[in-house]
């Protein structure tokens, strides 16, 4: 018989909140002028956190498949996952209809309430890491297919296949100057394709997440082959530098896929040890439970940021030492101020009615 309550994990927790972290490191620490060495070496290092926050959705999602009824499911992801998104989207659409040049609003010259659809049904432009929510909602729609092939035990099988899919597939961001002069229906699909080639460039991510929340045992062997691990994320980072740097053509998903590995083995290795300190098992919880909320937010902050400091123009000259402090800085300001704005929006929530259940609002 299914257990009734799943084991809470606590290194999958802090995983989920490791990988915002990197997600907005991604965004707020790159520098260097583009196409140069130093800028592709910078964002192999702090870029494609997406792969991370991919795997754990799997992993979370098999974890507690023994309660799985596809309607309830989707209930939930409506209220834990639509609606705060919506809900969220409202600065970026300002921001879209008041400043749409600094704001870089590809569908500026539509009509505002035709943009409305098509902002929030692409997430790209109003808010860029939020491409993410249309995206993961094809892995919801397609919850009892995996669920099915897993029990059939075809499902994990297809990995091999999906990881050359991955390997050879990179994904290639639309931008800002090669859409402005095609129509705003070319515009809106080639955001639609962005969406749908993350779905299949990701899926071996997924599926590995729930792979590995199938047979658990395997993360410990994770941090047994740690050392061919490191090699193999050093292997395939140096390799996309390489790659980039002369052919422009970048993969950041196949090193994150060794960095999730060894994430996973340490932190489970370590678990007790994280569980023995208190102060900083607490703040690593505080920042898994805000994770999706961050996720949601700090482009703003980091938008508002670059705007008072110009920091785009600083972070391509100047001395090394200088510009690493800078993207630091920017990305300590702008977590700490998403993380506050969360706090003081949920504790405003709170007082008005005590039982709400905030993370319809900001995901929290």
């Amino acid at each position: 018989m299914e257990q009734k309550k799943k084991q809470f994990l606590n290194y999958i927790n802090i995983f989920r909140g490791l990988a915002i972290l990197l997600i907005i490191m991604g965004h707020t620490m790159q520098f260097g002028a583009e196409g140069t060495i130093l800028h592709i070496t910078n964002t192999e290092i702090v870029c494609g956190g997406t792969a991370l926050f991919i795997f754990i959705s799997g992993f979370l999602f098999q974890h507690l498949s023994y309660k799985f009824e596809y309607k309830n499911y989707m209930k939930k992801k409506w209220t834990n996952v639509i609606m705060p998104y919506l809900i969220t989207s409202i600065p970026g659409l300002i921001l879209c209809f008041t400043m749409p040049v600094a704001y870089k609003n590809t569908f500026y010259d539509i009509p505002l309430l035709l943009q409305i659809p098509m902002h929030l049904t692409v997430g790209r432009v109003h808010n860029i890491p939020a491409w993410f929510i249309p995206m993961i909602i094809i892995f919801f729609i397609c919850s009892w297919i995996l669920l099915k092939l897993e029990k059939k035990g075809i499902l994990y099988k297809t990995l091999p296949l999906l990881f050359l899919i991955t390997i050879f597939m990179p994904r290639i961001s639309p931008e800002y100057s090669d859409l402005i002069n095609l129509s705003y229906t070319d515009r809106y699909f080639a955001y639609v394709n962005y969406i749908l080639m993350g779905f299949i460039h990701f899926l071996s991510l997924y599926i590995f997440g729930m792979f590995c929340s199938a047979n658990k045992n395997i993360i410990d062997k994770f941090y047994d082959k740690r050392f061919l691990l490191w090699s193999g994320m050093l292997v395939t980072s140096g390799l996309n530098i390489y790659l980039t740097y002369k052919f422009n053509w970048c993969n950041y998903t196949i090193s994150k896929t060794f960095l999730t590995m060894l994430l996973l083995g340490y932190l489970k290795h370590y678990d007790g040890f994280i569980l023995s300190h208190n102060k900083t098992n607490k703040t690593l919880d505080f920042i898994a439970k805000y994770s999706f909320g961050l996720f949601f937010i700090h482009w703003y902050w980091f938008f508002i940021y670059d705007q008072i400091f110009n920091i785009p123009g600083v972070i391509i000259s100047g001395s090394i030492p200088y510009i690493i402090s800078c993207v630091i800085i920017r990305f300590v300001i702008v977590t700490t101020l998403s993380a506050l704005t969360l706090f003081a929006i949920k504790h405003i929530l709170l007082k008005f009615n005590k039982d709400i259940n905030t993370r319809i609002f900001i995901g929290v």
